[in-house]
């Protein structure tokens, strides 16, 4: 990858670790399946009108917006919803970089490299000392529940790869359209149209700032950029970045929320940090960019350590 498409890797995944913070404002304010409905719709409602047709089949939107917009988002929703830390949930989340490798490997025919799986399992060797720092105290429930939404998110990366959507920001603003009314139909039945209806009729500035952030910051700039970069490059050689999104994550819960960070936890972020330089910033064979034409073009084959 290339130097400016590291330092936008690494600045989505700034945004995706503040936005565990801004979830859990949010979800003082809505219950969880209808704040996931929300933060969808207030991208989807006014960018539909003002942008095109996605330009790939729909059978791709309706597949991802269903994978990362209905099963992901609100599996973390309620996970966090039923107790999982902020800074707890952006690392277990994290797990998605392995099952994107899994799922990339089996559908895509992708085979990462010794390095990138060293870089990997340096990564995950972070992870999992900072999930043992910090604990799995919550529930058992919540935490499968993350569990469970990083396997989505890794089956949706490799969906996303496959429908090579040419358009980045077209892409994100139909795949948004799909999550608002299963959602909100989900919300109903599970949460109940008196706490929907009382979340809304009472709403704070905190809890429209919280949607503006995840609807319009994480989600529609957060991954117009991922969708580019998954466009561009193996599946394999963009996931890894998103091993730094515990990092942010964890630094702006201890910030904003008063969640600690020990020395243990320290170090487990710095062997995330180091695992993240093994796998992409000192590649062996170095993936290929695809071709500005796009996929179909002729040039579209990527090279795989």
């Amino acid at each position: 990858m290339s130097p400016r498409h590291i330092a936008l890797a690494v600045l989505v995944a700034a945004v995706w670790g503040l936005n565990f913070v801004l979830i859990h404002v949010g979800l003082d304010s809505f219950p969880p399946l209808l704040f996931c409905a929300l933060r969808f719709a207030v991208v989807a409602v006014p960018a539909v009108f003002f942008v095109g047709p996605p330009r790939v089949a729909w059978r791709w939107v309706v597949a991802v917006g269903a994978v990362l917009g209905v099963v992901k988002f609100g599996l973390l929703f309620l996970g966090m919803h039923a107790g999982m830390p902020a800074g707890l949930s952006s690392l277990v989340l994290q797990g998605q970089a392995g099952f994107t490798a899994l799922f990339a490997a089996v559908l895509l025919r992708e085979r990462p490299g010794r390095q990138r799986l060293a870089g990997l399992a340096v990564a995950f060797a972070g992870i999992a000392l900072s999930a043992w720092d910090q604990g799995a105290g919550g529930p058992l429930v919540a935490f499968v529940l993350v569990v469970l939404a990083a396997v989505a998110w890794g089956l949706a990366n490799v969906l996303t790869r496959k429908a090579a959507p040419p358009d980045a920001l077209r892409w994100m603003v139909w795949v948004s359209a799909v999550p608002p009314l299963p959602l909100l139909a989900l919300s109903l039945l599970v949460e109940g149209p008196e706490a929907d209806l009382r979340a809304l009729r009472d709403i704070t500035p905190a809890g429209l700032g919280a949607i503006a952030y995840v609807g319009l910051v994480s989600t529609l700039l957060g991954f117009v950029a991922w969708s580019f970069l998954l466009r561009s490059y193996d599946a394999t050689a963009v996931a890894p970045y998103s091993l730094l999104v515990p990092v942010f994550g964890m630094s702006s819960a201890w910030l904003l929320l008063g969640e600690r960070i020990s020395p243990t936890a320290a170090v487990a972020a710095l062997l995330v940090i180091a695992g993240i330089g093994i796998t992409a910033l000192r590649p062996g064979p170095r993936a290929r960019r695809v071709d500005r034409l796009g996929p179909g073009s002729g040039n579209d084959r990527q090279d795989v350590p």
